[in-house]
């Protein structure tokens, strides 16, 4: 209890000091989420254009049938069910097994709640996104449902007909000779079905599935590094630009003998201390900080330091199959199973003669092609992300960015400026009072002071350097 009671205490801190630009930002990211998808509500109930046809024309004249996947159960699939699910895996799974134990609860929640933020931010974005298309598209194309013919009940008296012939050299329904007429000619009076009877392309069951069940694909596989095994560039970071692959098939007896660490460890201690004024290639200043960032890898990658990269060149070839492995299948179904649903949903509207072919396919790609947007616009890379979404904005980007700048994330942060200069101003009283009594170093010396800053935000931080020193 006392445990929760500081975590509580230290995230309302961090909420007293985020900066309210930066909130009203996002908050206003999410009004126009929320109007996006209103504007499409507001497209829904237009009557748009109702395109002409022939009476004649086989592909209009199937029954009509009630829908497989109603409106209701769509919104509970690809809307409520993501919802939920996101947000359980943002809470449960938040940070994931390389976070330090040393970790304050306060930054864990921290990151949690900004992964449900952004999970449900992509979600909305590539929903509204694909309704407010596809309800657009819908009024402007007007085109006929494969069971346009049975709701509008056409009056095919030979008077009629000459009153709403628009085209076709046809004058009877007796001859195969097409007559193009226009909708006037239906004698349903009930404006809800006539609309609905011209709303055929591109398909919304289609299009919403797909921007809401490949979404919620993308974010499984993100979040539990579902992917195709691929093999790193040849020259990487972690092995200092030396790695050389092998192909032999005694490659793990002969190049790639097993891993000692107590070998190492024996290797490590018998190496000479060299002072740290000494220009010999070893850590520098800086390997504190950069040994100190392995402590912390709920940012999603591990810390490196300069001696690991200065012993790599010593490292036998590795061979290629070892630098990947493919996930368990258990994972591929599970991220693929939404997949699944948008298909069966998809296919459900030719099978209920809702859809043409070309409407249904349509519908897909605009969907697919929203999902991908909102999911990138907000979260890194399958590939190279670790899982994470992106950052928040810093406070004096939050609306505007300007030309010059190449990036919404600067130096300044999310805190408020009163919150930013209270909390310069006690690292250089803390600097000043440490370094006098003890002179010891600088990133010692901080540690102290940045705890409380570090613990009490609510946004994810992108300092991971001011992280480090507090976390170790």
């Amino acid at each position: 209890m006392v445990a929760t009671a500081k975590t509580i205490n230290s995230l309302a801190g961090g909420a007293r000091r985020l900066s309210k630009r930066l909130l009203a930002s996002y908050l206003f990211d999410w009004i126009l989420i929320l109007g996006i998808a209103g504007l499409g509500g507001g497209f829904s109930k237009i009557h748009g254009a109702r395109h002409d046809f022939s009476l004649q024309d086989p592909s209009i004249s199937y029954p009509y049938h009630e829908d497989t996947v109603s409106v209701g159960v769509l919104i509970v699939v690809v809307l409520v069910a993501p919802g939920v699910i996101t947000a359980a895996i943002s809470l449960l799974f938040i940070p994931g097994p390389t976070a330090s134990r040393r970790t304050p609860r306060a930054l864990i929640w921290r990151r949690k709640i900004w992964e449900w933020n952004t999970a449900w931010m992509g979600l909305g974005l590539a929903l509204a996104s694909a309704f407010l298309i596809t309800e657009g598209l819908k009024d402007l194309s007007g085109k006929p449902r494969p069971f346009m013919l049975s709701v509008c009940d056409p009056d095919t008296s030979p008077e009629s007909i000459r009153r709403h012939q628009v085209g076709g050299l046809g004058s009877s329904l007796d001859s195969a000779t097409p007559i193009v007429v226009t909708w006037h000619i239906c004698r349903n009076t009930d404006k809800s079905q006539m609309r609905n009877a011209f709303a055929s392309w591109p398909s919304g069951h289609s299009s919403f599935s797909w921007a809401g069940m490949l979404y919620l694909t993308f974010f499984i596989c993100a979040k539990f590094a579902v992917q195709i095994p691929f093999l790193p560039p040849a020259t990487s970071q972690t092995d200092g630009g030396s790695r050389r692959f092998i192909s032999t098939f005694d490659e793990e007896e002969d190049y790639y003998p097993p891993y000692d660490h107590r070998q190492t460890s024996r290797v490590q201690r018998q190496q000479p201390h060299k002072p740290r004024g000494e220009d010999e290639a070893g850590p520098g200043p800086g390997a504190e900080e950069e040994h100190s960032s392995n402590s912390l890898h709920s940012a999603g990658t591990a810390g490196v330091s300069s001696s690991s990269s200065s012993s790599s060149s010593r490292l036998p070839p590795h061979p290629p199959r070892n630098e990947a492995a493919a996930p368990p299948i258990y994972l591929l179904i599970i991220a693929f199973v939404p997949v699944g649903v948008a298909l069966f949903i998809s296919v459900s509207r030719w099978f209920d003669y809702r859809h043409h072919g070309f409407d249904i396919i349509s519908g897909s790609l605009i969907g697919i092609f929203t999902a991908w947007f909102g999911f990138r616009w907000y979260h890194l890379p399958i590939r190279g992300g670790s899982g994470w979404s992106w950052g928040a904005r810093s406070r004096d980007r939050a609306f505007w960015l300007g030309v010059g700048r190449a990036s919404y994330v600067g130096d300044e942060g999310w805190a408020s400026a009163a919150a930013a200069a209270a909390a310069a101003h006690n690292n250089n009283h803390n600097h000043a009072r440490r370094n006098g009594a003890g002179g010891v170093s600088d990133v010692e010396a901080t540690a102290g002071s940045e705890h409380e800053t570090v613990t009490g935000g609510g946004l994810p931080d992108r300092h991971d350097a001011t992280e480090r020193a507090a976390l170790n």
